[in-house]
């Protein structure tokens, strides 16, 4: 392909000039110019190296329908086309799918072997001896694009929600009618292009509209919409039609700025977002130099780039002679090799008639042409016109079924889908709507150019995953005869392409295999995002904070004062241990002085739904493993919450205050999930006036006080109220006063010692915490951060929901079997614990396991693992693991198969390549009996 410069070209200026790199190749071009058009003005054929095969390839298309031209802009824009980025001096751009570089591709040397690996090779292939063998290599050769891991994230994606009368999709002409219509009638309109400037067609194809050249009428037509008010969005693609009229536009910011997510609530919706056009099938008809004839146009006129000297232009159709006629007159020795035999052809130009392509010659780009007739003609660039396919996509999102017409040999809109219209070339009519036509028709008439079995080259059908005629055949000889089959067994239609070069040359060839017609085979499902979208527009402003907000303490401020380092626990950020130092040391100073004396925990982040009403006690039959109607007022129950499939969901302790008044201390990481649990169920279940939930979590704050010393630090602390065990005994709660405010004292313990937990509102948090403070001072009290407070309950065996347990792991993973076996009533996931799964003898169980090698402390994550005949299997893993003050040694907690049975066997851990030595022992190691819960 020899493309040059020409005078022309509407959308550059030539004033401007720049210049950026390709694969390290100095580039020059023009503001207005893409990347694309730059390339093919500076002279570079090959842009890319095929998916499968490392094949050479060129520019097909000139839009969103480029199947190969997939580039990587450095800085991060991947796997983009390079005729949708537009040009900006200094641009690093490189080639994907190719090392070092897409005109010397070291892998090009698979095109030879292509015969051994046809669609579906790798399911045949590399099965034996082991998948595994062969996948890491398979991994490291696929996909196209590379990330670079030194760019930033894109800046924040804009997100606006909008409602409209009209939404037009597309502004070429039927779509600026439809619009200027609506407009002039007082409706409130929305209208998208995915071009810079509105037009489509009418920048690129010559035309005449009421009395005015098509490129200046839109022009016009552009401008009396903005003055009437109209919302015009270019740079603008459409990509999915959701439930109840929702449309997603994705607009692409120019000059750096961040890109904008549009949600767009229409009245009715208008599509007008044209046709693409087809290859033909021939021989090498993927080699550099092969472009739609349309392409070819729009770089001509659009950009000033003619795409050959020795041009020849193969159509099954008409329009493909606009191309030819500008061409000519530019320059170019055209030459139009026409399918049809009866074809009007204008003066000035070679036809061929009633001939056909059989296939391109070259080897990485176009050097000839050989005919029907063996007539062989010499050319640098071969533009083909198949055919157009309308654009569908969102029609069929919308609902729509397709109907097929024989006349122009394409899937076109069928039955009506309310409040959606389908007008111009999306709609099959490839000329200008009647009312602007004035008289002059575009001679379409097409005869049929489709795919034939048994070709002796090989016939590219989908140019994007290196789907050819021989897979399709492939496909039908296994039996891979529905098109969504076919679709999966060749990946004909998949990734970015979507079938819009592909799919209909798939199909008709599909239906000559197997004696149907084209309507016959169907197509596959359209589905949503039409192009690709970038995941930060869908995103917008919600990552890190914004998408989940760090939660804070109400005593934040204190604890800084008092030396905490903060970390981040369950979305909430909590001092993780207190002090300067080595963190290491001041943990274990702190679980050390806590099992010795008192310490002062901050709990505010504990759940707090309060559960009202006559129905409150059977609701919380319903929701908790446990039985919790017969726990008395004043008392508290631990107990799991399970999902629908009988795993465990959450756990915690649940105070009954009264008759009809509960208190439901979940995890503090689950407590959104379980208000929203909780009411799920009960608008599902339960009568909605006899239960009432409550979330006063943020409402008040939690402080504990833990440790052998505890009950002399709260006594003195004067919250008006008895602490001896026969007022206040374990697992109890009571109400008391601060200076006159109500708190609740719960004597419930997450270490294992005497413990309370002192909730108050949390304006009061801070006077509260000060007068324990100051009560600690004559006690020795000790600040306690989270980490110091895991080792304490892992000493215990606690267990915490999400590392102690996983999304299989069920009650009786962890010993509690009695509620399943006695309890009447139904609860959440009920069934699901007397399945098969639920009773097999090999599941995870919850157990301790002590070190034996001398090694030190387990690595957490490190799993369980079995050797058998040369093979190893892992039996489980290591959830939590410390070195333990309180016993001078390392303590670990697990989930190992068969654990509970397994009491005192000896296994083997394995964390990356370490292997290490373990005892299974039961998960508390300290204080079994408990009595330092009354001590």
């Amino acid at each position: 392909m020899t493309a040059w410069r020409t005078e022309g070209g509407t959308a550059i200026d030539r004033s401007r000039p720049l210049a950026f790199t390709f694969d390290g190749k100095a580039i020059d071009g023009f503001a207005g110019d893409t990347v694309a058009s730059a390339l093919l003005a500076g002279g570079v054929s090959v842009l890319a190296r095929s998916f499968k095969y490392h094949r050479p390839r060129g520019l097909w298309g000139a839009g969103v329908e480029e199947p190969n031209a997939l580039v990587d802009i450095a800085g991060g824009l991947p796997n983009t086309r390079a005729t949708q980025v537009p040009a900006a001096d200094g641009l690093v751009v490189r080639s994907v799918n190719a090392e070092p570089n897409a005109e010397k591709d070291r892998h090009a040397f698979l095109d030879a072997f292509s015969r051994f690996i046809p669609a579906a090779f790798y399911y045949k292939t590399f099965m034996f001896p082991d998948w595994h063998l062969f996948e890491p290599r398979i991994r490291q050769m696929a996909g196209l694009g590379t990330l670079d891991e030194a760019t930033k994230g894109p800046a924040f994606a804009e997100q606006v929600n909008q409602h409209c009368d009209v939404l037009v999709v597309g502004a070429g002409p039927s779509g600026l009618l439809a619009a200027r219509k609506a407009a002039r009638a007082g409706k409130r309109v929305v209208l998208c292009d995915d071009g810079r400037q509105v037009g489509g067609s009418l920048l690129f194809r010559a035309a005449a509209i009421e009395g005015k050249p098509g490129a200046e009428w839109a022009a016009d037509v552009a401008a009396e919409l903005e003055r009437a008010g109209v919302r015009v969005l270019t740079g603008t693609t459409a990509f999915g039609i959701y439930d109840h009229h929702l449309v997603g536009l994705h607009q692409k910011a120019a000059d750096g700025a961040p890109d904008r997510l549009w949600r767009i609530r229409a009245g009715s919706i208008v599509l007008a977002a044209g046709a693409i056009e087809r290859p033909l099938p021939f021989g090498n008809n993927d080699l550099p130099g092969v472009m739609s004839a349309e392409a070819a146009l729009v770089y001509l006129r659009r950009f000033g780039v003619a795409a050959g000297r020795k041009v020849v232009i193969a159509a099954n159709n008409g329009l493909a002679y606009e191309t030819a006629e500008a061409l000519a007159a530019a320059g170019a020795d055209v030459t139009v090799v026409d399918y049809r035999a009866d074809a009007a052809s204008p003066s000035g130009l070679r036809v061929l008639k009633g001939l056909a392509v059989v296939t391109a010659v070259g080897r990485s780009a176009v050097t000839a042409v050989k005919l029907s007739d063996g007539t062989v003609l010499e050319a640098d660039a071969l533009l083909a016109s198949g055919g157009f396919t309308p654009t569908v996509h969102l029609y069929c999102q919308a609902q729509g079924k397709l109907d097929w017409r024989d006349d122009i040999l394409a899937f076109v809109p069928g039955r009506a889908v309310d409040g959606v219209e389908v007008v111009g070339a999306a709609a099959g009519n490839f000329g200008l709507p009647a009312e602007l036509a004035g008289g002059s028709e575009r001679d379409f008439r097409i005869v049929a150019a489709w795919p034939k079995p048994g070709a002796r080259e090989r016939v590219w059908i989908d140019l994007q995953n290196d789907v050819t005629a021989k897979d399709v055949e492939l496909a039908v000889r296994e039996n891979f005869v529905s098109v969504e089959h076919l679709k999966r067994y060749t990946t004909l239609g998949m990734a970015t392409d979507q079938g819009k070069t592909s799919n209909v040359n798939g199909l008709a060839l599909m239906a000559e295999l197997t004696g149907r017609r084209i309507p016959e085979v169907g197509t596959t499902t359209y589905r949503p995002p039409f192009t690709p979208v970038p995941l930060a527009s869908f995103a917008g402003a919600r990552s890190g904070t914004r998408m989940n907000p760090l939660r804070r303490l109400p005593l934040e401020a204190q604890h800084r004062a008092d030396g905490a380092v903060f970390r981040e626990y369950g979305g909430w950020l909590r001092p993780a241990f207190y002090g300067a130092g080595a963190p290491e040391e001041r943990i274990q100073a702190e679980a050390r002085a806590a099992r010795e004396g008192v310490a002062l925990f901050d709990g505010s982040p504990l759940g707090k739904i309060e559960v009202m009403g006559p129905d409150a006690a059977p609701f919380l039959d319903f929701i908790y493993y446990n039985t919790m109607s017969t726990l008395a007022p004043g008392r508290c129950r631990y107990g799991f919450i399970l999902t629908e499939a009988g795993n465990i969901y959450d756990d915690g302790v649940l105070m009954r205050l009264d008759e009809n008044r509960f208190v439901v201390s979940c995890s503090s990481s689950h407590v959104a999930g379980v208000h929203g649990l909780l009411e799920e169920w009960r608008q599902d279940r339960f009568d909605k006036r006899r239960v009432f939930i409550h979330n006063v979590t943020a409402e008040m704050a939690t402080l504990t006080v833990t440790g052998p010393r505890a009950r002399a630090l709260v006594e003195s602390a004067g919250l008006s109220i008895a602490l001896d065990d026969a007022a206040l005994p374990h697992m109890a709660v009571v109400s008391g006063l601060f200076d006159g405010i109500a708190v609740r004292i719960a004597r419930v313990s997450f270490t294992g010692d005497r413990s309370y937990e002192i909730s108050v509102s949390a304006d009061q948090a801070r006077a509260l915490w000060a007068r324990l403070r100051q009560a600690g001072e004559a006690c020795g009290a000790t600040l306690l951060g989270l980490e110091a407070l895991m080792i304490l309950r892992a000493e215990k065996g606690y267990i915490v929901i999400g590392k102690d347990t996983d999304g299989t792991s069920r009650p009786m993973d962890f010993g509690l079997t009695a509620p399943l076996e006695r309890k009447k009533v139904a609860f959440i996931g009920r069934r699901s614990l007397i399945t098969e799964d639920a009773a097999a003898p090999d599941r995870r169980q919850f157990v301790g396991l002590e070190a034996v090698d001398g090694k030190g402390v387990l690595p957490t994550g490190a799993h369980g693992i079995e050797r058998k005949a040369g093979a190893t299997r892992s039996l489980g893993y290591v959830t939590s693991s410390y070195f333990s003050p309180a016993l001078r040694k390392p303590i670990a907690l697990g989930l190992i198969e068969r654990g509970l049975s397994r009491m005192g066997d000896i296994i083997e851990l394995q964390h990356l390549r370490d292997v290490r030595q373990a005892r299974i022992v039961p998960s508390c190691a300290f204080d079994e009996e408990g009595a330092r819960l009354h001590a």
